[in-house]
This record gives structure tokens, C-alpha cells and sequence, in this order.
């Protein structure tokens, strides 16, 4: 099973979400906040900032908020980020805006290993509409959280339901993989990881599953060719780390 560190979380872009990050503001104009008495990578400014009673919900932008929970996660503050996408999802008069908020509060408590908070959060962003974009985003997350949490049967059940959501997605594709490959259906699984990698979803991770999809299935030289590519990726992506 992939390293849980080097595992992709999918959350949404946001609408002015750049990468790399830019220099980190939490003073959206709708909240009205001097920058000169607040410092932005105080940790505590955040939820004195949005605290529900300070503001009327017109008051506030739950896209906005949205951002600050995407910059959080950026910087890996993904505490603070919890109570950004918390607010958002409160505030929102918009029930995409409100999907969204709660998957991407799913990924910050994920990313804090927080799976049960994770599941739930998840859960509550796909029963605002099982079909949208942001539902494929929470199912595929929610895949990982169940199987983190040792219920696999029911991380192959929402794996295979992203995939029936969003087809174009190569994180689907490469979770349904994934299981199916846990699973011992090696050929089914490759199909999957195959899937996944003409939708642009290449990386390391997603080579090394291929790799071992192949060795499973007898394809040793396939398999020996596919793990020299991964190889080189992760030494690429260390190298422009280091850099």
C-alpha cells in the first residue's frame, strides 16, 4: 500500500488558487480587517476573525472563506483550515459552496489523520447532491478514509462510485485501481491504473501501483520498465524540492 504521506487528497482549486503559494492573506475585504493590527500567520487570528456573532451572514463571502482554508491547507495549517471550511459551509447560501466547504474540510482533517471527522465531513458534502463534481471530489476522498479506517469492502463501494460520477477523473480511476488491486484483480486493477494515466493522472504513485499490477499478472519485464519510470519521477519531483 503507498506510503500514507505521499498520498494525494483531492479538494477543490478555488477560484484564484495558485501554485505555488503566494504570500499567505487572510484579509479577504468582505470581513473589513486592518492588516496593521493583525498578524496573517498568527494561528489564532483566524477564528477571532470569523466568529459568527461579529458578522451577519451577508456579511460574509463563504467562497472567500473558501480561500482562506485552501491557503491554510497550502501551508499546511490544516487545523485552521478545519474551521475556515467550517464557516464557509455555514455561511453559504450556494449548496455547491456548501459542498465544497465540506469536502474540503474532509481533506484537513484527513491530512490531519482525523478520519472519522474525515468520513463525516465527507458524507454530509455528498448528501447536498450525489452528482455534482464536488460529490466525485468527496467520494474519492471518502474511499481513502473508509480504507484508512479498515472498512475496505466500503472504500471499493465509493471508489467505484467516483468513477460513475466524474469518468474524467484520474484520481477516481487511480482509487478504483488501487482497491481492486488490494484485492488480487490485478488485470481489472491495471485497466483502472491504465485509465488513470491517460487522464493526466501520472505520477509516482500511480506507476508504482501499474508496476505492481504487472508483476502480479507474470509481466515482470513490464513491470521492471513501469518501476524505472516511477523511479525516475520521485527522483525528479526530490530534486526540484531540494531546489
Amino acid at each position: 500500500m503507498p506510503d500514507r504521506d505521499d498520498r494525494d487528497h483531492r479538494f477543490s482549486e478555488g477560484q484564484d488558487f495558485t501554485d505555488p503559494y503566494e504570500e499567505f492573506d487572510i484579509d479577504p475585504p468582505e470581513l473589513s480587517v486592518d492588516p496593521d493590527q493583525v498578524d496573517p500567520v498568527d494561528s489564532r487570528a483566524l477564528p477571532d476573525l470569523l466568529d459568527e456573532s461579529a458578522f451577519p451572514d451577508d456579511a460574509v463571502d463563504a467562497d472567500a472563506l473558501i480561500e482562506v482554508g485552501l491557503e491554510y491547507i497550502g501551508i499546511k495549517r490544516f487545523e485552521q483550515a478545519t474551521e475556515a471550511f467550517e464557516r464557509a459551509a455555514r455561511f453559504a447560501d450556494d449548496p455547491l459552496t456548501e459542498q465544497e466547504a465540506w469536502t474540503n474540510k474532509g481533506v484537513a482533517h484527513a491530512e490531519l489523520e482525523e478520519y472519522d471527522a474525515a468520513i463525516g465531513d465527507y458524507r454530509e458534502a455528498i448528501s447536498i447532491d450525489e452528482n455534482s463534481e464536488h460529490a466525485a471530489a468527496a467520494e474519492t476522498n471518502l474511499a481513502y478514509a473508509l480504507w484508512e479506517s479498515g472498512r475496505t469492502e466500503q472504500a471499493l463501494e465509493h471508489a467505484e462510485r467516483a468513477v460513475e460520477i466524474d469518468e474524467r477523473s484520474g484520481q477516481a480511476w487511480y482509487n478504483r485501481g488501487f482497491f481492486l488491486l488490494e484485492r488480487g484483480l490485478a488485470e481489472d486493477a491495471l485497466r483502472c491504473l491504465d485509465n488513470a494515466t491517460r487522464l493526466g493522472h501520472r505520477n509516482a504513485e500511480v506507476l508504482e501501483e501499474k508496476a505492481r499490477a504487472h508483476e502480479e499478472l507474470g509481466e515482470y519485464d513490464e513491470a521492471e520498465e513501469v518501476a524505472e519510470k516511477a523511479e525516475e519521477i520521485r527522483k525528479s519531483a526530490e530534486e526540484e524540492l531540494l531546489e
